[in-house]
């Protein structure tokens, strides 16, 4: 198959159920001689923060001169970007092949192993495996979790630390009502005597993680125990049992990104007796080198946009405007989908200035008629970006809502606008 006959071909799979999905993707790992075994890996679950967490440890990583392979999902501009090594996308024509060469496995999966038909996203991940095993060998991989962690389908790792920044209420249907339930989810990956690394403020998250970890003899890291953040003049420091920090600078707006610095720093200074490379100036310099765009980016020193698609990344921004943009008049474009808690989010947004909602081009983007009142809609964020004064530095203009919204916002801007 070509790239566009294999992605074709993936999209028609089944939705298969949750429960076997992990035993799908080990049933084929282990037929193809467990290839998620044979490269260093770092585990990254939790609710928001693991893709900037893995961000700033890729950027760490890559300053101390070693090459970093990543996974992460899903995609939103372009289906290869979920398999990325030193940057680089995997090409069209390697991901079509390895998927070809899956196809027979996967056909005898399907008719003999008795565990339903495996899913697009569990072939995908088997197909990272072998990428990273076979085609690209990179010094150390850093895998995020789909949804979850227990039946995610890359829980099947032996890694070197489980990072999480943060549990929050999402994808409750599947993981749990719960926080403490959630959790349970997420730290199903950890494995005995493997190193965990943690943020929360929640102590029905604290028992559940320590009461794992302590049942599988695992060390933790908690940020604001083990991991201490301090504020200097000239930045912020970290330190931990491992080490000390200092003078540590981000480009990236907020605390919550000073919190997943901490978990990078300290995962780095966890990894150092097996990657020596890694030193104080290596790490300084990754993270200040690091960037996660849209999440909290000003794009303009008076244009905002943030992929905060939750009850929890929303109040992580109207924090950061607490604190750093009360002396402007902000004015807010909304585009969610139809999955999340939209009342509650646009609720938060509108103590800070005038919301307006729009929509996307997704089918599960939530349409203008489905908002709840009282917010004016506006046909298209184009429409909106017009009527703004983009020179006035008394005023703010917010873009957030959905990361698939933000995305062709941040195109369109840097295309367009800057």
């Amino acid at each position: 198959m070509n790239y566009q006959e294999t992605r074709r071909w993936l999209s028609s799979r089944p939705a298969s159920d949750l429960e076997n999905g992990v035993a799908r993707v080990n049933w084929i790992l282990g037929r193809l001689d467990n290839p998620q075994l044979q490269v260093p890996t770092i585990h990254f679950v939790g609710t928001n923060g693991k893709g900037s967490t893995l961000n700033a440890l890729q950027s760490i990583l890559q300053s101390s001169d070693y090459t970093v392979g990543r996974f992460t999902s899903p995609s939103i501009i372009d289906f290869r970007e979920q398999i990325v090594y030193q940057q680089e996308m995997i090409s069209e024509e390697d991901f079509a092949r390895i998927v070809t060469d899956l196809q027979p496995l996967i056909e005898d999966l399907d008719q003999t192993a008795g565990l339903d038909a495996i899913s697009e996203f569990e072939i995908v991940v088997v197909a990272m495996f072998v990428y990273f095993a076979h085609y690209q060998r990179p010094d150390i991989l850093l895998v995020e979790a789909g949804m979850g962690g227990l039946q995610d389908a890359t829980n099947v790792l032996a890694p070197l630390a489980v990072v999480c920044p943060s549990i929050g209420l999402d994808h409750q249907a599947f993981l749990g009502e719960t926080h403490a339930a959630i959790a349970r989810h997420k730290v199903a990956v950890l494995r005995e005597r493997v190193p965990l690394l943690y943020a929360t403020d929640q102590p029905e998250v604290v028992a559940v993680f320590e009461d794992h970890a302590s049942q599988l003899q695992s060390p933790t890291y908690a940020v604001g125990r083990e991991i201490l953040l301090e504020n200097s003049r000239a930045g912020f420091a970290v330190s931990s049992p491992l080490g000390r920090v200092e003078e540590l600078t981000l480009q990236m707006q907020g605390r919550h990104q000073k919190v997943n610095a901490a978990l990078a720093v300290t995962t780095a200074q966890l990894l150092s007796p097996d990657f020596p490379k890694i030193t104080n100036e290596t790490i300084s310099q990754g993270l200040f080198q690091a960037i996660w765009p849209g999440r909290l980016e000003l794009i303009r020193p008076n244009l905002m946009i943030d992929g905060a698609h939750n009850n929890e990344s929303i109040a992580v921004l109207t924090q950061l405007l607490e604190e750093k943009y009360a002396d402007r008049d902000i004015q807010i474009l909304f585009a969610a989908i139809n999955t999340k808690p939209v009342d509650q989010m646009l609720s938060q947004l509108s103590k800070f200035g005038p919301v307006s909602v729009t929509t996307f081009d997704d089918f599960r983007a939530v349409q203008l008629e489905d908002y709840p009142s009282g917010y004016e809609r506006v046909q298209t964020y184009q429409e909106w970006l017009e009527q703004a004064d983009l020179d006035n530095p008394k005023k703010l203009y917010l873009i957030t809502g959905s990361l698939y919204f933000i995305t062709y916002v941040r195109k369109y801007i840097l295309e367009e606008l800057v």
